[in-house]
Order: C-alpha cells, then sequence, then structure tokens
C-alpha cells in the first residue's frame, strides 16, 4: 500500500527545493514515503520528514533533509534550525527545519550540493564540476 501525499506543491520552501535539486546533473524528483524526493542513482534531497528525538514522532513538514559530511555533523546540530531525522539520521542525515528562522537558500543550496556529492556517482559529480557557469545558471543558483 503506498503512503499518503503529506505535502502540496505550494507547500513553503519546496519549489525553492525543487529548483535547486532539479539543476543538478541526473537529477530527478520522485515521491517517497509520501514527499518530493530528489535522486540521483540515490536520494540526495527530501522535502519534509520527521523526528523522534524527543522519543515521541514529530512531524516536521516544512524542511529539507540532506546526508551531511560527517566533519560537518557536529556543528550543524548545534544549530537549532537542524534536526536529526526520524529512520534516515542513523546514517548521516540532518534536516533543516525551514520554520524556525529566515531561509538562506544559498546555505540550502551548498548543504544539497554536499548530499549530492556524498551520494551521487563520480561521473554525476564530474559533471557538475565541468558544468559551465553561464549567467543563466548563476541566475538560477541564486533564485
Amino acid at each position: 500500500m503506498p503512503h499518503p501525499l503529506v505535502f502540496h506543491d505550494d507547500d513553503p520552501g519546496l519549489a525553492e527545493l525543487r529548483a535547486i535539486a532539479l539543476a543538478f546533473p541526473g537529477a530527478h524528483e520522485k515521491v517517497s514515503h509520501g514527499r518530493p524526493a530528489f535522486f540521483v542513482t540515490k536520494m540526495f534531497a527530501m522535502y519534509g520528514g520527521s523526528s523522534k528525538e524527543t522519543g515521541d514522532m514529530v512531524g516536521v513538514p516544512h524542511c529539507v533533509i540532506v546526508k551531511v559530511d560527517d566533519s560537518d555533523r557536529a556543528a550543524l546540530q548545534r544549530d537549532e534550525r537542524f534536526f536529526y531525522p526520524a529512520y534516515v539520521g542513523v546514517a548521516g542525515w540532518l534536516g533543516l527545519d525551514f520554520t524556525v528562522a529566515a531561509v538562506d537558500w544559498d546555505e540550502v543550496r551548498e548543504l544539497v550540493d554536499a548530499s549530492f556529492r556524498l551520494v551521487a556517482p563520480a561521473r554525476m559529480v564530474s559533471a557538475l564540476d565541468e558544468r559551465p557557469v553561464t549567467e543563466e545558471w548563476r541566475h538560477d543558483r541564486r533564485l
């Protein structure tokens, strides 16, 4: 039985996250566990999630969940905007709650970029690094 959809296309931050995530080489979106998720061969970002840090499952509907490098994890976890997501936190993922403070979309872009680089095949990372930086690309990346 498929999971019910737990998002709307006009949810806060979803359009911005889509624009960021789908700009990566080979990126595509599909619904996973009722939420928009962005994949190359593996997932590199998801919109919305939940946390079980306090023992109870708590929904965090307006957030991005990304894989983070081990060297960045401790600093990010000290920031009140970040949370340990249920199910995938144990595998090195963190969530950034869009409702705690104003969203810095450059920061989101950097987090998604780092996550992409951690999960994408080497050829996709090379394609990203070889992409010419055009004015259109700069504009798209700034939203």
